[in-house]
């Protein structure tokens, strides 16, 4: 029953490796918990496991020259994944008995295999990186392993020690993980046992890793109490290793002692931190071997031999009951030094007895017991001067003990000094470190910003050329200038990264193709063609001043018939006479007049009038110049057909000046096709959606 037991000692190996040790605490009267602190897990991806496992039978020079397992699990995970028997050309280095054993269960062993690890001989044995890299150093020599192939077989994480050391030492060293520390979680039913045995119940942590410490602290901070945190880091606890030993003080135990590697080590320690009691069930037999050694000396005596009040016999006393005890079966036994009474001898009483042996029985009697005092006498000193060396040789013990524990206590302060120092060291290191971080992403946050200003710039001097471009084309037309300005703007763009420049830098490749494709306009000489009609319009005769003109033209015309006759050889009364009879008919021809004429308003138009619609056909032809220049084709057009229609209406469509004026419209009017120019929308509206994405 739990009750009945010394201590409870919590073992925090992983799972299902603490039997042995679990069954010798349990010999020893101790209670016990197992409590992972540390899960072993396969590894996630074991290619390169197998790997390196397929190397170990390569032929020389390329095969390993050495194999070191950190650990029992390493063993057990490496082999659970080889097909093949281990080579017996190839060492194998272990660091404690625990990975011999592994390898034993393996069927490597020193008898068959080279198996190098630290000697469990010596008076102070160590099972360490350090410990292990000496062994392995007068196994191979001092350059035994200068340009060989080491490797490895590990956990994930771990001391880098042993690999840095070899790797100076000229080795090869390839490291390979065979499995992985995971943090557990314990059960609440084992929680309700820690909190239990942390409300005062007798206890012991068994801490066998560095990695474990840090885990308790983890796991107690999430699921302990501060008063439970307390107590836990007053508990006493056992290490195997001064480097557990050292973590547990940086965590905050208090109470540490170093066991050293085995489990027979480990059950020692512990069985010395909580000694044995006279109530203990394993101090029964000790007590019982001592009191049959001093009682063995007085089972000779008589059975009459009275009792000897002295305060040895007293103290032990319960041996002798014990011994009694184990004697019960011979109380029914016959003496045989007793012969019993006939059935007819008559009765003698003491005093004739007393008579009849004289005083010879007296003397013997008194001779027996002299010598059983001066026996006693002896033995008593005897036994006391047994005591007084074992005293002495106890207080000599306690003092060497004493000592040792001052050198230790000397040699852990020195440690915890070392420690602090190598604590604030750590701390400014760390400071250190932070501030560097802090720098970086500083610079980081400099050059992000940086990048980020320099491209805005950049799109922001892209989105100024593409402005002034547009508006250069809008108002010049001017297409090269344009072409020229987007091939700039595309130029600048070629420096910048990123998904949205690319679809501004399309959209500028599509207004190229458009400006290419645009066909040239000679603006200058339609314009002069405006012009030379602009200036005709004055001389333009209108529709109802052209009778009148015609009649004083033939009337202006010379009536010399000498000379007439003389340039056509007739006689001159013929040829006067057919002035005469022409001019009579001209007359007659000017009093009637048949036309036909569509626009009536033509024919009522006054001269005055005529003035104003002049002036409005040089005003629709000046119009039709600026939107000319400025690539209005709407406004161009419109104006255009304004003032034909105005030539048509009002002015002598048989007048040739009138026909050559109207010509020239429609000239500029045809051209006018090719007068509009594309924008640059397209890359425009690019470069906004890239601000408002930004």
């Amino acid at each position: 029953m739990a009750s009945d037991r010394r201590a409870t000692v919590i073992v925090t190996r992983p799972a299902a490796q603490s039997d042995a040790l679990l069954a010798r605490l349990h010999d020893a009267g101790f209670d016990t918990l197992e409590f992972p602190l540390i899960n072993i897990a396969p590894v996630a991806d074991d290619a390169p496991l197998c790997a390196v496992l397929d190397e170990l039978y390569a032929p020389e020079p390329d095969c390993y020259a050495l194999v070191v397992f950190v650990s029992p699990n390493a063993i057990d995970q490496a082999f659970s994944r080889m097909h093949a028997p281990w080579p017996a050309d190839v060492p194998v280095a272990v660091v404690g008995p625990g990975s011999v054993a592994a390898l034993a269960r393996q069927g490597v062993s020193a008898a068959t295999h080279r198996v190098i690890s630290p000697s469990a001989d010596d008076a102070d044995p160590r099972f360490d990186s350090e410990a292990l890299y000496t062994a392995i150093e007068a196994s191979f020599g001092e350059n035994g392993l200068e340009g060989r192939r080491v490797l490895i077989v590990c956990g994930n994480g771990g001391r880098e020690w042993l690999a840095e050391r070899m790797t100076e030492a000229g080795a090869r060293v390839e490291k390979v993980a065979a499995y992985r520390r995971v943090l557990p979680e314990p059960s609440m039913q084992k929680w309700e046992r820690i909190h239990a045995l942390l409300a005062g119940a007798p206890h012991t942590w068994l801490l066998t890793s560095s990695e474990g410490v840090r885990n308790l602290d983890e796991l107690a901070r999430e699921h302990l109490t501060d008063d439970e945190i307390e107590a836990l880091r007053r508990a006493p606890v056992v290490c195997p290793h001064p480097r557990i030993t050292e973590a547990a003080r940086q965590t905050g135990f208090d109470r540490m002692s170093v066991s050293g590697a085995g489990d027979e080590r480990i059950v020692e320690a512990i069985d010395a931190m909580f000694p044995r009691t006279p109530g203990d069930a394993g101090a029964a037999p000790v007590n019982a071997s001592v009191s049959t050694s001093v009682e063995t000396p007085s089972a000779t005596a008589p059975a009459s031999q009275p009792e000897q009040p002295t305060a040895r016999s007293a103290a032990y006393q319960p041996a002798q009951s014990s011994m009694t005890d184990s004697n019960d079966s011979k109380k029914d036994s016959p003496q045989p030094n007793v012969k019993p009474n006939s059935p007819n001898t008559p009765f003698t009483p003491y005093e004739q007895q007393a008579k009849k042996g004289g005083g010879a029985s007296v003397v013997l009697l008194w001779f027996i017991v002299v010598l059983l005092a001066v026996a006693a006498g002896g033995g008593a000193f005897v036994l006391n001067r047994k005591f007084e060396r074992h005293d002495a040789q106890f207080a000599q013990q306690v003092a060497q003990t004493d000592a040792q524990s001052a050198e230790l206590r000397a040699k852990a302060d020195q440690a915890a000094s070392a420690t602090a120092a190598l604590n604030t060291q750590v701390i400014q290191l760390q400071g250190k470190l932070s501030d560097a971080e802090a720098h970086s992403q500083t610079l980081q946050q400099q050059y992000q910003d940086l990048a980020s200003n320099r491209d805005d710039w950049t799109i922001a001097e892209v989105e100024q050329i593409l402005s002034s471009a547009s508006q250069q084309l809008q108002l010049t037309g001017n297409v090269q200038l344009a072409l020229f300005a987007l091939q700039s703007a595309d130029e600048r763009l070629a420096a910048t990264t990123g998904a949205q420049v690319v679809t501004i830098r399309k959209a500028i490749a599509g207004d190229i193709d458009k400006l290419k494709a645009t066909p040239s306009t000679d603006l200058t000489g339609l314009a002069i063609k405006l012009d030379t009609a602009i200036d005709q319009i004055d001389q333009l005769p209108l529709a109802g001043e052209a009778p009148i003109a015609r009649a004083r033209a033939q009337a202006a015309e010379p009536a010399d018939s000498a000379s007439v006759a003389a340039a056509t050889g007739e006689p001159r009364w013929k040829v006067l006479w057919h002035q005469i009879t022409a001019g009579i008919g001209q007359q007659l021809s000017s009093l009637v007049s048949v036309r036909r004429i569509d626009n009536a308003d033509a024919m009522l138009t006054s001269p005055d009038q005529g003035y104003f619609v002049r002036e409005n056909v040089k005003l629709r032809l000046l119009s039709a110049r600026l939107s000319l220049l400025s690539r209005s084709e709407p406004t161009l057009k419109s104006d255009l057909k304004a003032a034909d229609v105005a030539l048509a209406c009002y002015f002598d469509p048989a007048s040739k000046k009138v026909q050559s004026v109207r010509d020239l419209v429609k000239a500029v009017d045809a051209a006018s096709l090719a007068v509009s120019v594309p924008n640059l929308n397209a890359s425009l509206a690019a470069v906004h959606q890239f601000k408002r994405g930004g």
